[in-house]
């Protein structure tokens, strides 16, 4: 019985699902008209917080803790027996994302020097 109901709606929702209803393009044009929704303040808050975040990395020298902490991991990986070595995977994004910013100040820097 309880498959029976289930195979009828099935059937019924299958069959409604196909159908089309002609709008002559009414649909289309409404959607068209419809104001984009862009909720600027949490743009604004977000640009916010990275360009603070920007700001707090230069002034408290980023690169240079980066780099001690990434000399401090090398170091303490190279007095561990292989067996106990962990991977800190917050760590590792870190230390990229560190060098990679490392990276982008340097070439920035250097392209302002040179002009």
């Amino acid at each position: 019985m309880q498959e029976d109901n289930e195979q009828l709606l099935q059937q019924f929702f299958s069959e409604a699902a196909a159908q089309q209803i002609e709008d002559n393009g009414f649909t289309e044009q409404v959607r068209r008209r419809l104001p984009l929704r862009v909720n600027w303040f949490t743009r604004l808050w977000t640009l916010g917080c990275i360009l603070v975040f920007a700001a707090l990395f230069v002034v408290f020298h980023g690169w240079e803790l980066l780099a001690v902490q990434l000399e401090v991991w090398v170091r303490t990986l190279a007095t561990l027996p292989m067996e106990s070595v962990t991977i800190n995977l917050g760590m590792v994004v870190a230390i990229v994302f560190g060098l990679l910013f490392v990276g982008a100040s340097e070439a920035i820097s250097s392209e302002i020097v040179r002009k």
